[in-house]
């Protein structure tokens, strides 16, 4: 069964490259075709490890995707993205009401069971970034390097996020690139950072 599971998940990321049968990624993924084909049978971790790499691979949201001219970075812009539950309020306590809702909002929705099935020593961080584009929804994500499960998690978690009113700037919606920093281990802590740049790896 888990065989077949797997083989029937790795369908759509060989469709995905199809159009350049020949990559190094293609002949990767055809490589771990045969080897599970061989094998007969695949461990719990790595049905797992193919789960998750399925879960980010399966939507076309990525941080490198999404590359506008006028997207600003979330410090400097005049009114922040503005969250349900934070109209109201002057453009600062906006900006704080924000960074409480994205917070809570990441560790509600956080299966703490994916960092607690690791088995850390001490807690781990990584940091994930995220676009909220000039209509309020959230695209252009990118994790930094961490375990899969976790990256796939984050990401599953982030695609959820409601939509919000966009950013403003010089009296026009524009999209903002944001940045969090996520601790887990037993337990998920979450901080909202400004970031002076684009990440490049």
């Amino acid at each position: 069964m888990k065989k077949l599971i797997l083989l029937l998940l790795l369908i759509p990321l060989v469709s995905f490259g199809q159009k350049n049968t020949e990559s190094e990624l293609i002949m990767k993924i055809y490589a771990v075709q045969q080897q599970v084909m061989a094998q007969g049978n695949i461990t719990e971790d790595e049905e797992q490890a193919m789960l998750s790499l399925c879960s980010i691979m399966s939507h076309d949201d990525g941080l490198a995707n999404y590359n506008p001219d006028n997207r600003m970075i979330l410090k400097d812009v005049e009114i922040a993205p503005v969250y349900n539950g934070c109209e109201e309020l002057s453009e600062e306590e906006i900006k704080k009401c924000f960074n409480n809702k994205v917070s809570t909002f990441i560790k509600r929705e956080f299966n703490l069971s994916v960092s607690k099935d690791l088995n850390l020593s001490e807690p781990k961080r990584v940091e994930a970034f995220f676009i909220i584009n000039e209509n309020g929804n959230l695209t252009g994500m990118k994790v930094r390097n961490s375990e899969l499960t976790i990256q796939a998690e984050i990401l599953r978690v982030l695609r959820k996020m409601p939509v919000m009113k966009p950013a403003i700037h010089n009296g026009k919606s524009v999209p903002v690139l944001c940045s969090i920093i996520v601790k887990y281990g037993n337990e998920i802590e979450i901080d909202v950072v400004y970031i002076p740049e684009r990440p490049n790896d």
